[in-house]
């Protein structure tokens, strides 16, 4: 029978998230898993779409939240590798499991990630108690006590891991360190530069240390973010707000990193990660722009051919969540992969809006919701 659980709604452009209301969850169908949720973070992604979530496609009302960690409570008739109790991470990385580009492996590129959700002659996975549908957000909504997520976007991992640390390996990890250790194929002894320090960024250069970088440089205005970077592997740090960065990063490096990653989502600081780069480098983007936003770099084609530079795109860090949740969570447990100090406080779920202000003042890193 369908659930009445607490949750906050998104209700329209620029009006956060509300304080804890009841919402209907309608049990698992097909290849469906109803989880109990014990963690869930808040990323900055979820602000996006509260200021432009019609233009990114997303309909109000909506439940948001798509950092997940919990416990399977309930499966669908289809669901074959999931079972009750299994402790699993969730990630918007919507995968159908047999277009061509999952077969080719590369299911962060899906072509058919509709079918990770229900259709609009469907019931609604999530309602109002009258029986009005709300958006799921990401085919996920973890701003609630509990989720209704397809199996292909579940993965189980290692129990030893804390639930709030664990929300965090769902996105902030997989697209940091994955964007390093898949996307760039960042080798020993390369070097990296990393233009942001937030969650991502963090992880963008522990997946660099892990990967075994030689000379990882972070990038940031803030310096007590930039020391806290050290935490997680970075070896020099450049205050963009004291020093130019370009000049600064091609000095640290005798001409220019081998990769450089930009995880802000502007069009100078891409134009900033390019410049940092030396020959054969690539710039990964991976910060969310605003809808609309243009990126112009203005560079003559010697420039390119000649040293061989590269910009790339990068989506969800080019992972397989069945394969790299597992074993990024591994890492934590191992050592390898510092997620403690990416959490700054754990908040309950009347907390959001508080806990996103706080994020955007730069005062934290990682909010996650553990209570209910």
């Amino acid at each position: 029978m369908p659930q009445t659980i607490k949750a906050s709604v998104s209700y329209g452009l620029n009006q956060g998230f509300s304080e804890p209301e009841d919402v209907v969850i309608d049990d698992p169908k097909g290849a469906e898993v109803l989880v109990d949720i014990k963690g869930s973070g808040l990323c900055h992604s979820d602000l996006h779409v509260v200021d432009d979530g019609n233009a990114l496609g997303f309909s109000f009302p909506m439940i948001l939240g798509h950092e997940v960690s919990g416990v399977v409570e309930a499966v669908g008739p289809f669901v074959s590798g999931l079972k009750v109790g299994d402790r699993v991470v969730a990630s918007l990385e919507q995968v159908c499991g047999h277009c061509a580009n999952c077969l080719n492996g590369h299911p962060e590129v899906c072509t058919q990630p509709q079918e990770c959700v229900r259709g609009a002659d469907e019931t609604p996975r999530l309602s109002f108690p009258d029986g009005r549908p709300i958006y799921q957000g990401w085919g996920i909504g973890g701003f609630a006590e509990k989720a209704l997520i397809h199996e292909n976007q579940l993965a189980v991992i290692n129990d030893q891991v804390p639930w709030d640390q664990a929300a965090c390996l769902g996105c902030a990890t997989i697209t940091g360190a994955g964007a390093a250790i898949n996307t760039a194929h960042v080798r020993p002894g390369d070097t990296v530069a990393v233009v942001g320090t937030g969650g991502v960024g963090l992880n963008v250069i522990s997946g660099a240390r892990i990967a075994g970088a030689s000379k990882i440089i972070a990038i940031d205005i803030l310096d007590n973010k930039l020391e806290f970077a050290r935490k997680f592997g970075a070896t020099d740090v450049v205050n963009s707000k004291k020093e130019d960065p370009v000049a600064k990063v091609r000095e640290l490096t005798n001409g220019g990193v081998d990769k450089s990653f930009e995880v802000i989502g502007f069009p100078a600081t891409v134009k900033q990660a390019w410049d940092m780069l030396g020959m054969h480098g690539t710039t990964y983007c991976i910060g969310m722009s605003n809808p609309g936003s243009k990126l112009t770099i203005d560079v003559d084609t010697a420039s390119i051919l000649v040293p061989e530079k590269g910009l790339r795109g990068v989506s969800m860090g080019s992972t397989n969540i069945k394969h790299d949740l597992p074993m990024y969570a591994d890492f934590v447990v191992d050592g390898r992969l510092n997620m403690k100090d990416l959490i700054s406080q754990n908040i309950n779920l009347g907390q959001i809006n508080q806990g996103y202000d706080q994020l955007q003042k730069g005062e934290v890193i990682r909010s996650v919701i553990t209570e209910f």
